[in-house]
C-alpha cells in the first residue's frame, strides 16, 4: 500500500505543514507546482528531501489561484486549462531533475481535483495536457472519477486513492469539508479504516453502507493540524498489520 501526502504547499515566508516530519512516513508526496501553492525554492528543498528520502514524487497541479489555495473552481477554457497543467508539469520536472528525482505521477489538488471527478470537459483538458508531456505518465485519483477514466483511455496507467481520515457518503464520494463530520479525528478509528482500507478494500460510509474501494494509496493530509500524528498513526497500524508499504509508482 502507498502512502502519500500533499507537500511542497509552503510560499515565501508562510509555512504549510511540517513537510520535514512527514516524509519518513510517506512513500509518495504529491509536490505542489507553484500556481495554487510553492514556489521554486520550495519546490526544490521537497524534490530534494523526497529524493533523499526515497518518496516519489507526483505533481500535485491546481488551478491557478494562489490566493485561494487552489480551493475556488475556476471556469477556464480548455486552451488555458491545457497550458496551466503543462506549465506546472515542466515547472516541477525541471526542478526534481535538477536533484536527481523524477516526476513519477500526478494528481490533482483542491477544487480541479473536485471539478473533474464529474466534469469530463476539464478532465479531458487535463489529462491532454499530461498526455502531451509524458503519455506514459501515471495518474492517481478518485474511483470512478471522469479524470481517470478519460486518463485510462489515453493509456495512462491510472491509480486509485482512498481517505482514511474523511467521512465517505453512500454514493461513494467524500462528505463535503463544510459539513460536521467530515474530518475524522480519533486516531483509533482512522488505524482501523487505514487497515480495513488496504487489507479488505472497503469502508463504511457514513450510514454504515459498506463501500468497496480497494485502493492504491492512502491520502494523509499534510495541511491540518495534527497531520503527523495521523500519518504516524497510520504507518504504525499498517505495518502492525503486516501491510507492505511502496509507492504505485
Amino acid at each position: 500500500m502507498d502512502l502519500n501526502a500533499d507537500l511542497g504547499e509552503s510560499f515565501g515566508t508562510w509555512t504549510m505543514g511540517d513537510d520535514a516530519a512527514m516524509f519518513p512516513l510517506l512513500t509518495s508526496a504529491s509536490v505542489a507546482c507553484g500556481l495554487h501553492a510553492g514556489d521554486p525554492v520550495t519546490m526544490l528543498d521537497t524534490c530534494r528531501a523526497a529524493y533523499e528520502s526515497d518518496v516519489r514524487v507526483g505533481a500535485h497541479l491546481g488551478y491557478p489561484d494562489m490566493a485561494g489555495f487552489g480551493l475556488r473552481a475556476l471556469d477556464m477554457t480548455f486552451d488555458d486549462l491545457f497550458g496551466a497543467v503543462l506549465y506546472q508539469l515542466g515547472a516541477l520536472d525541471g526542478v526534481a531533475h535538477a536533484v536527481g528525482a523524477s516526476v513519477d505521477y500526478i494528481k490533482l489538488h483542491g477544487a480541479l481535483y473536485d471539478r473533474t471527478v464529474r466534469d469530463a470537459e476539464q478532465a479531458s483538458a487535463v489529462v491532454a495536457a499530461i498526455q502531451a508531456y509524458d503519455p506514459g505518465l501515471a495518474v492517481l485519483g478518485f474511483p470512478g472519477s471522469a479524470l481517470l477514466g478519460i486518463a485510462q483511455e489515453a493509456g495512462h496507467p491510472v491509480f486509485t486513492e482512498a481517505f482514511a481520515d474523511r467521512a465517505y457518503l453512500p454514493d461513494g464520494t467524500l462528505l463535503p469539508r463544510s459539513q460536521d463530520g467530515a474530518m475524522l479525528e480519533d486516531l483509533g478509528r482512522i488505524q482501523e479504516r487505514a487497515v480495513r482500507l488496504a487489507v479488505e478494500g472497503e469502508v463504511e460510509a457514513v450510514d454504515g453502507t459498506v463501500l468497496r474501494i480497494e485502493p492504491h494509496s492512502l491520502c494523509i493530509h499534510g495541511d491540518t493540524p495534527g497531520s503527523v500524528e495521523t500519518a504516524t498513526a497510520i504507518r504504525a497500524a499498517l505495518e502492525r498489520a503486516g501491510v507492505e508499504l511502496e509507492s504505485f509508482a
